[in-house]
Protein backbone atom coordinates (compact mmCIF):
# COMPACT_ATOMS: atom_id res chain seq x y z
CA UNK A 1 0.00 0.00 0.00
CA UNK A 2 1.37 3.53 -1.11
CA UNK A 3 2.55 5.64 2.18
CA UNK A 4 0.63 8.55 3.00
CA UNK A 5 3.09 11.92 2.87
CA UNK A 6 3.16 12.11 6.43
CA UNK A 7 4.40 8.59 6.91
CA UNK A 8 7.21 8.78 4.32
CA UNK A 9 8.70 12.08 5.94
CA UNK A 10 8.68 10.75 9.62
CA UNK A 11 9.76 7.52 8.61
CA UNK A 12 12.89 8.89 7.04
CA UNK A 13 13.13 11.65 9.71
CA UNK A 14 13.75 8.70 11.86
CA UNK A 15 16.06 7.07 9.91
CA UNK A 16 18.29 9.98 9.57
CA UNK A 17 18.19 10.11 5.44
CA UNK A 18 16.25 13.13 5.50
CA UNK A 19 13.37 13.96 2.30
CA UNK A 20 13.56 15.32 -0.82
CA UNK A 21 10.49 16.69 -2.54
CA UNK A 22 10.80 17.26 -5.81
CA UNK A 23 8.62 19.90 -8.03
CA UNK A 24 7.94 19.21 -12.31
CA UNK A 25 5.01 20.47 -13.94
CA UNK A 26 2.86 18.42 -15.49
CA UNK A 27 2.48 19.08 -19.36
CA UNK A 28 6.17 20.23 -20.00
CA UNK A 29 7.48 20.21 -22.44
CA UNK A 30 4.48 17.72 -23.46
CA UNK A 31 2.44 15.58 -20.97
CA UNK A 32 4.20 12.93 -22.13
CA UNK A 33 7.52 13.79 -21.65
CA UNK A 34 6.48 15.55 -17.82
CA UNK A 35 5.21 12.14 -17.23
CA UNK A 36 8.46 10.53 -18.10
CA UNK A 37 10.16 13.39 -16.14
CA UNK A 38 8.29 12.40 -12.90
CA UNK A 39 9.17 8.93 -12.95
CA UNK A 40 12.45 9.22 -13.30
CA UNK A 41 12.83 12.05 -10.45
CA UNK A 42 10.45 9.46 -7.89
CA UNK A 43 12.73 6.56 -8.93
CA UNK A 44 16.00 8.15 -8.85
CA UNK A 45 15.96 9.81 -5.18
CA UNK A 46 12.64 12.15 -5.03
CA UNK A 47 10.79 10.91 -1.67
CA UNK A 48 7.54 13.45 -2.42
CA UNK A 49 6.33 14.51 -6.18
CA UNK A 50 4.95 17.74 -6.24
CA UNK A 51 3.06 17.60 -9.20
CA UNK A 52 2.49 21.45 -10.99
CA UNK A 53 -0.60 22.56 -12.89
CA UNK A 54 0.56 25.10 -15.72
CA UNK A 55 -0.98 28.67 -14.85
CA UNK A 56 -1.57 31.56 -17.06
CA UNK A 57 -0.92 33.79 -13.87
CA UNK A 58 1.38 31.87 -11.75
CA UNK A 59 2.25 34.77 -9.63
CA UNK A 60 4.36 33.00 -7.39
CA UNK A 61 6.61 31.15 -9.72
CA UNK A 62 10.32 32.54 -10.77
CA UNK A 63 11.27 32.78 -14.17
CA UNK A 64 12.69 28.96 -15.07
CA UNK A 65 9.25 27.70 -13.41
CA UNK A 66 6.92 30.43 -15.18
CA UNK A 67 8.61 29.71 -19.02
CA UNK A 68 8.06 26.27 -18.37
CA UNK A 69 4.44 26.37 -17.64
CA UNK A 70 4.27 28.58 -20.77
CA UNK A 71 5.55 25.96 -22.83
CA UNK A 72 3.06 23.68 -21.42
CA UNK A 73 0.24 25.64 -21.93
CA UNK A 74 1.67 26.77 -25.81
CA UNK A 75 1.87 22.87 -26.37
CA UNK A 76 -2.07 22.65 -25.32
CA UNK A 77 -2.09 21.14 -21.72
CA UNK A 78 -5.52 20.99 -20.78
CA UNK A 79 -6.10 20.80 -16.91
CA UNK A 80 -8.30 17.77 -17.35
CA UNK A 81 -4.71 16.07 -18.51
CA UNK A 82 -3.45 16.09 -15.15
CA UNK A 83 -5.39 13.46 -14.00
CA UNK A 84 -4.17 11.48 -16.83
CA UNK A 85 -0.78 12.14 -16.16
CA UNK A 86 -0.97 11.60 -12.15
CA UNK A 87 -2.55 7.64 -12.88
CA UNK A 88 0.50 6.93 -15.30
CA UNK A 89 2.67 8.57 -12.58
CA UNK A 90 1.17 6.32 -9.19
CA UNK A 91 0.89 3.49 -11.63
CA UNK A 92 4.61 3.53 -12.27
CA UNK A 93 6.09 4.58 -8.46
CA UNK A 94 5.32 4.24 -4.88
CA UNK A 95 5.70 7.65 -4.55
CA UNK A 96 3.08 9.83 -3.14
CA UNK A 97 2.28 12.64 -5.52
CA UNK A 98 0.92 15.80 -4.34
CA UNK A 99 -0.24 18.63 -7.17
CA UNK A 100 0.39 22.21 -6.50
CA UNK A 101 -1.93 24.28 -7.87
CA UNK A 102 -3.07 27.90 -7.85
CA UNK A 103 -6.65 28.01 -6.12
CA UNK A 104 -8.62 29.41 -9.64
CA UNK A 105 -8.00 26.13 -11.75
CA UNK A 106 -9.25 24.20 -8.90
CA UNK A 107 -12.41 26.56 -8.76
CA UNK A 108 -12.88 26.98 -12.49
CA UNK A 109 -12.73 22.83 -12.89
CA UNK A 110 -15.36 22.33 -9.69
CA UNK A 111 -13.37 21.95 -6.02
CA UNK A 112 -15.46 18.27 -5.55
CA UNK A 113 -14.61 17.08 -9.07
CA UNK A 114 -11.29 18.10 -8.25
CA UNK A 115 -11.03 16.33 -5.57
CA UNK A 116 -13.19 13.07 -6.97
CA UNK A 117 -10.69 12.70 -9.88
CA UNK A 118 -7.34 13.23 -8.12
CA UNK A 119 -8.27 10.87 -5.71
CA UNK A 120 -9.20 8.39 -8.87
CA UNK A 121 -5.79 9.27 -10.16
CA UNK A 122 -4.43 8.64 -6.76
CA UNK A 123 -3.10 11.42 -6.12
CA UNK A 124 -2.51 12.35 -2.74
CA UNK A 125 -3.93 15.84 -2.19
CA UNK A 126 -3.39 19.81 -2.82
CA UNK A 127 -0.86 22.23 -2.48
CA UNK A 128 -2.49 24.93 -2.59
CA UNK A 129 0.30 28.09 -2.23
CA UNK A 130 -3.09 30.68 -2.64
CA UNK A 131 -4.97 29.20 -0.24
CA UNK A 132 -5.17 30.36 3.15
CA UNK A 133 -6.92 28.23 5.82
CA UNK A 134 -9.34 30.48 7.28
CA UNK A 135 -11.20 30.91 3.27
CA UNK A 136 -10.68 27.05 3.00
CA UNK A 137 -13.83 26.01 3.49
CA UNK A 138 -15.02 24.00 0.83
CA UNK A 139 -11.80 22.32 0.21
CA UNK A 140 -11.76 21.19 4.04
CA UNK A 141 -14.79 19.55 3.79
CA UNK A 142 -14.33 17.84 0.21
CA UNK A 143 -10.67 16.67 1.28
CA UNK A 144 -11.93 15.32 4.45
CA UNK A 145 -14.61 13.53 2.26
CA UNK A 146 -12.08 11.82 0.10
CA UNK A 147 -9.09 11.46 2.55
CA UNK A 148 -6.84 14.01 0.47
CA UNK A 149 -4.32 15.86 1.92
CA UNK A 150 -3.69 19.35 2.01
CA UNK A 151 -0.61 21.62 2.62
CA UNK A 152 -0.89 24.88 3.45
CA UNK A 153 1.99 27.63 3.75
CA UNK A 154 3.57 29.53 6.69
CA UNK A 155 5.53 32.42 5.90
CA UNK A 156 8.13 34.22 8.06
CA UNK A 157 5.61 37.20 8.16
CA UNK A 158 2.80 34.75 9.38
CA UNK A 159 1.80 35.19 12.64
CA UNK A 160 1.75 32.79 15.43
CA UNK A 161 -1.99 32.55 15.07
CA UNK A 162 -2.22 32.00 11.31
CA UNK A 163 0.74 29.24 11.74
CA UNK A 164 -0.99 27.25 14.55
CA UNK A 165 -4.39 27.42 12.17
CA UNK A 166 -2.04 26.12 9.17
CA UNK A 167 -0.73 23.07 11.76
CA UNK A 168 -3.97 22.20 12.92
CA UNK A 169 -5.62 21.63 9.24
CA UNK A 170 -3.05 20.42 7.30
CA UNK A 171 -2.14 16.92 6.21
CA UNK A 172 0.82 16.14 5.12
CA UNK A 173 3.36 18.75 6.02
CA UNK A 174 3.68 22.63 5.95
CA UNK A 175 5.14 24.20 3.59
CA UNK A 176 7.58 26.74 5.06
CA UNK A 177 8.37 29.53 2.64
CA UNK A 178 12.09 30.31 3.59
CA UNK A 179 12.12 33.31 1.83
CA UNK A 180 9.46 36.29 0.99
CA UNK A 181 9.21 36.33 -3.04
CA UNK A 182 8.89 34.04 -5.86
CA UNK A 183 10.41 30.86 -6.15
CA UNK A 184 13.84 30.33 -7.48
CA UNK A 185 17.40 29.01 -6.82
CA UNK A 186 19.23 31.25 -4.59
CA UNK A 187 23.11 31.11 -3.52
CA UNK A 188 21.70 30.41 0.20
CA UNK A 189 18.72 29.86 2.01
CA UNK A 190 17.22 32.45 3.95
CA UNK A 191 18.13 32.12 7.75
CA UNK A 192 14.49 33.03 8.07
CA UNK A 193 13.47 29.92 7.03
CA UNK A 194 14.58 28.28 10.44
CA UNK A 195 12.73 30.82 12.36
CA UNK A 196 9.58 29.63 10.35
CA UNK A 197 9.99 25.89 11.56
CA UNK A 198 10.60 26.86 15.00
CA UNK A 199 7.27 28.43 14.98
CA UNK A 200 5.57 25.57 13.53
CA UNK A 201 7.47 23.07 16.20
CA UNK A 202 6.25 25.33 18.81
CA UNK A 203 2.39 25.22 17.18
CA UNK A 204 2.21 21.47 16.58
CA UNK A 205 5.46 19.99 17.68
CA UNK A 206 3.91 16.42 15.68
CA UNK A 207 3.76 18.36 12.51
CA UNK A 208 6.03 18.62 9.32
CA UNK A 209 7.39 20.75 7.89
CA UNK A 210 9.45 21.21 4.76
CA UNK A 211 11.19 24.40 3.50
CA UNK A 212 11.04 25.32 0.23
CA UNK A 213 12.04 28.41 -2.49
CA UNK A 214 15.86 28.91 -2.64
CA UNK A 215 17.12 25.74 -2.60
CA UNK A 216 19.41 24.22 -5.24
CA UNK A 217 22.06 22.38 -4.17
CA UNK A 218 23.26 19.07 -2.41
CA UNK A 219 24.40 20.97 0.18
CA UNK A 220 21.14 23.09 1.20
CA UNK A 221 19.40 20.13 0.87
CA UNK A 222 21.13 18.70 3.41
CA UNK A 223 21.47 21.58 5.61
CA UNK A 224 17.17 21.69 5.79
CA UNK A 225 17.11 18.23 6.35
CA UNK A 226 19.14 19.26 9.36
CA UNK A 227 16.07 21.21 11.41
CA UNK A 228 12.86 20.57 8.84
CA UNK A 229 11.47 17.45 7.81
CA UNK A 230 12.06 18.06 3.79
CA UNK A 231 13.57 20.01 1.45
CA UNK A 232 11.41 20.84 -1.98
CA UNK A 233 13.48 21.72 -5.01
CA UNK A 234 11.42 22.75 -8.12
CA UNK A 235 13.36 25.20 -10.72
CA UNK A 236 16.62 23.08 -10.40
CA UNK A 237 14.79 19.95 -11.85
CA UNK A 238 13.28 22.09 -14.50
CA UNK A 239 16.39 23.47 -15.69
CA UNK A 240 18.00 20.19 -15.77
CA UNK A 241 15.47 18.84 -18.04
CA UNK A 242 15.11 21.78 -20.11
CA UNK A 243 19.15 21.87 -20.60
CA UNK A 244 20.16 18.47 -20.88
CA UNK A 245 16.62 16.03 -20.68
CA UNK A 246 15.92 13.45 -18.87
CA UNK A 247 19.29 11.87 -18.64
CA UNK A 248 20.44 15.16 -17.10
CA UNK A 249 17.52 15.19 -14.26
CA UNK A 250 18.02 12.01 -13.70
CA UNK A 251 22.13 13.04 -12.61
CA UNK A 252 20.95 15.93 -11.30
CA UNK A 253 18.52 14.18 -9.01
CA UNK A 254 20.64 11.08 -7.96
CA UNK A 255 23.28 14.42 -6.92
CA UNK A 256 20.36 16.04 -5.05
CA UNK A 257 18.90 12.74 -2.95
CA UNK A 258 22.91 12.26 -2.27
CA UNK A 259 22.80 9.26 -3.92
CA UNK A 260 25.54 10.02 -6.25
Amino acid sequence: MRKTTAEVLKSRKESNRGSLIGYFPAGFPTLSDSVDAAIAMCRNGVDVLELGVPYSDPVMDGLVIQQATETALANGFKLRQLFDAVKQITSAVDTPVLVMTYWNPVLSYGVENFARDLKEAGGAGLITPDLIPDEAGEWLAVSDKYNLERVFLAAPTSSAERVARACELSRGFIYAVSTMGITGTRDSVDDLAKQVVAAVRVADAEQNTAVGIGISSAAQVADVNSYADGAIVGSVFVRAYAGGGLANLKDVTLNLSGKK
